[in-house]
């Protein structure tokens, strides 16, 4: 099992816990999707894998309709995807995904955070280059040999595929999602999510106290409802 694994295993239990909050930033996920590639999920590959993750958090398939509709009107505001990026307590580098309407907002808001709890927000790029940028799906495993799908799947990109009880897991670079998902679906492959995440390279161990310091930051950042996906260096 490689880092996507360890990675995955430790996020898994906090990532989109609060069922709300993942309402709200699929939502966001619909807007920009549609606003990018229209409302036609057949003809938008973007919109087709956002509600793929709408269905895997059961989100109901009005609420879906509803957030394409409003998303197709032309007097909804845009998202704009800002990234983040700086240093909590004891050297741990985080990196924060966000959509906003308002970056004045969310820029006052993000660095308030810092302030608060003796971080500091850095410049574009301080903190980025310590983390892969990936992208992941998760199929369905029925009737598939995972070592023989990985060997497939290695000309389009793939780097690790794992299983748990939730499927097959197949990470690569973030570079060659579309090529992973036209693959999959061409094989007629049920993707059951998919997505990005930032991986870090190296992680730092903390005490419990210090690691206290740095958790009462992320959370200050994660309840943010700008906020998409925190990732940051601790080790977990």
């Amino acid at each position: 099992m490689g880092r996507a694994f360890e990675f995955r295993k430790a996020r898994k239990m906090k990532r989109w816990a609060a069922m709300s909050k993942a309402f709200t930033r699929i939502g966001k996920d619909i807007v920009i999707a549609v606003k990018e590639g229209g409302p036609d999920p057949d003809a938008n590959s973007k919109l087709r894998a956002v509600i793929q993750n709408a269905k895997a958090v059961n989100m109901p398939k009005e609420n879906i309709e509803r957030a394409i509709k409003r998303a197709s009107d032309k007097s909804q505001g845009d998202y704009k995807e800002v990234l983040f990026e700086g240093y909590a307590p004891h050297g741990i580098a985080i990196l924060i995904e966000t959509a906003t309407d308002n970056n004045t907002r969310t820029v006052a808001n993000i660095r308030s955070y810092f302030n608060k709890c003796n971080g500091s927000l850095g410049t574009s790029g301080s903190v980025e280059f310590m983390f892969d940028h990936t992208c992941n799906f998760t199929v369905k495993g029925e009737g598939l040999d995972p070592e023989e799908l990985e060997l497939e799947l290695i000309d389009f990109g793939a780097e690790e595929v794992f299983v748990d009880e939730d499927g097959i897991h197949i990470y690569a670079p973030f570079e060659n999602f579309g090529s992973l998902q036209k693959e999959l679906e061409s094989r007629e492959i049920e993707i059951i999510s998919s997505g990005f995440e930032r991986i870090p390279q190296v992680t730092k161990k903390l005490s419990e106290e210090e690691m206290a310091d740095v958790e009462k930051l992320l959370e200050k950042i994660e309840e943010d409802d700008d906020v998409q996906n925190v990732y940051h260096t601790m080790q977990e």
